[in-house]
């Protein structure tokens, strides 16, 4: 089968993130952030695994970014570390000079390989000193006000070179797996044994109301005094599974599925997307427990109009009704989710995790699904697995990655036919991730890079995948000629 074309001006690249690559945690004026804290918390919460030294990309960016022009790549997504830049976190806290140069050096080091960066300004490491100072993310008013300083110090330290922005990866994630599950951190949870503080019935819904929040005050300053002298674009990266209905033929189970993604998407694209309320269904299960949108609030929203829908995608499952009522503490939208269908068929093909399993076919339905209902152009900014038995395999093992690359060509051949036959406005793909790196609770074990890791000697290897991408996507955007423009693009865009 010839490949399937996608547009000439798709960006591709990798991602990483600054707390899963970085090390060098104690250098240069850099402050604690809550996964410092979380990480060495007694007894582990992260297989005894840590940051402190994690990838030393902090020393070893060159090479990497050798790496990373080997590849082919034309973009990279990072995020920067917001405590590297303000140690104490606060809008009246002082600047770290030795951050800035630190992440200049970064930008243009990948600008002179003619590589484009784009930049997240939160991939979960909060300042310890601002969830010491205030509670951090559950005080809804002074978070978003030091997130916008933080901010504004990112727009005019390195706007001038940075045009594609990221305020926020995967809320839902910092919400639920932060304050309701507490395996992530800083580990609040009233379900979960290990945790000490926390409320699962309340907080992650607070949260969710403050990263919100932050992220509209942080796209409204973009557009207010940064857009027109620097010409960039903003957005956010929000993760969510697409939902099957376990039950294909039970109405309850088709309710349930699109009720799971409305509390996993909808949560956070309803207000950042549509300057909407919460999808209703999460109003109806969570009543007072879920903050109310003022006027202003409403208002803010409208002024941070983005440019861009950042989609975090591994994988897909099947969500099934529930009979009983929901409990306080129920986060899902009172449902029970699967890998198997009633008639025990899988999702998907078993990857190197136990949650993930290769979906691609699904992958096509929520992009699909995501740009019809939200309505913006998508860069799918995380995509990618890990091979089966890879967390026990040699270095000589590992780079035979057969898995990886099998998975990476259905997906990106599953943006191909979205975006030619369901006319989906697509625009780029990074994978997850550049290198094998700390897996935040999954520690070390699981190896999601393209690179592998040696680490205990920092070695990196390239694996096959590493290379297959680049004539992956050179394919695919060579293809799509003159000729080529398929004319159904068009014509299901024109019907919308």
């Amino acid at each position: 089968m010839p490949p399937i074309p996608l547009p000439r001006d798709f960006q591709w690249g990798f991602a990483t993130a600054a707390y899963q690559i970085e090390g060098a945690v104690d250098e240069d004026g850099r402050g604690k952030s809550i996964w410092d804290t979380f990480c060495h918390l007694k007894p582990t919460r992260t297989k005894g695994a840590n940051g402190d030294i994690a990838c030393d990309h902090y020393h070893r960016f060159d090479e990497d970014f050798d790496l990373l022009s080997s590849y082919g790549a034309k973009a990279y997504r990072f995020s920067i570390s917001w405590s590297r830049i303000i140690p104490l976190g606060g809008r009246n806290d002082p600047v770290n000079e030795s951050g800035i140069e630190f992440y200049n050096k970064l930008i243009d080091s990948l600008l002179a390989r003619g590589i484009t960066p784009w930049v997240t300004l939160y991939h979960w490491d909060l300042p310890q000193a601002l969830h010491d100072r205030y509670g951090g993310w559950l005080d809804v008013e002074q978070s978003q006000l030091d997130f916008e300083r933080y901010a504004m110090i990112c727009y005019e330290r390195f706007g001038d070179r940075v045009k594609n922005w990221i305020t926020l990866n995967e809320p839902w994630i910092v919400s639920i797996f932060g304050y309701a599950t507490g395996g992530n951190a800083p580990g609040r949870s009233s379900i979960n044994p290990q945790s000490t503080e926390g409320n699962t019935a309340t907080e992650p819904w607070i949260v969710g109301k403050a990263l919100i929040m932050s992220h509209a005050r942080a796209v409204a300053l973009y557009n207010k005094r940064f857009r027109a002298s620097q010409q960039g674009e903003i957005g956010i990266s929000l993760n969510g599974d697409y939902y099957e209905p376990w039950d294909g033929q039970d109405e309850r189970d088709q309710l349930a599925a699109e009720r799971r993604m409305e509390f996993h998407i909808g949560w956070f694209a309803n207000p950042v997307c549509l300057a909407q309320d919460y999808p209703v269904c999460m109003r109806e299960q969570l009543g007072e427990r879920l903050p109310k949108f003022t006027d202003a609030d409403f208002g803010l929203l409208r002024e941070a109009d983005m440019d861009f829908y950042g989609m975090n995608y591994y994988t897909s499952q099947f969500a099934r009704h529930r009979d009983r009522p929901a409990p306080e503490t129920d986060f899902l939208g009172n449902v029970d989710e699967f890998q198997e269908n009633k008639q025990e068929v899988s999702v998907g093909e078993p990857s190197g995790v136990h949650w993930l399993r290769s979906t691609p076919g699904l992958f096509r339905k929520h992009l699909t699904r995501v740009y019809r209902k939200y309505g913006k152009p998508i860069y799918i900014t995380e995509n990618g697995c890990p091979c089966p038995g890879e967390d026990k395999m040699t270095r000589e093992e590992a780079v035979e990655d057969e898995y990886r690359i099998r998975y990476f060509q259905d997906h990106i051949d599953a943006v191909g036919l979205a975006y030619n036959e369901d006319g989906s406005d697509i625009k780029g793909y990074f994978a997850w991730s550049l290198m094998d790196n700390l897996e935040w609770s999954d520690g070390y074990g699981v190896r999601f890079g393209v690179t592998f890791t040696d680490y205990d000697t920092l070695e990196r290897t390239p694996k096959k995948s590493a290379l297959q991408l680049k004539t992956m996507f050179d394919e695919r955007i060579t293809a799509m000629t003159d000729g080529a423009e398929i004319s159904s693009v068009n014509n299901v865009r024109a019907h919308m």
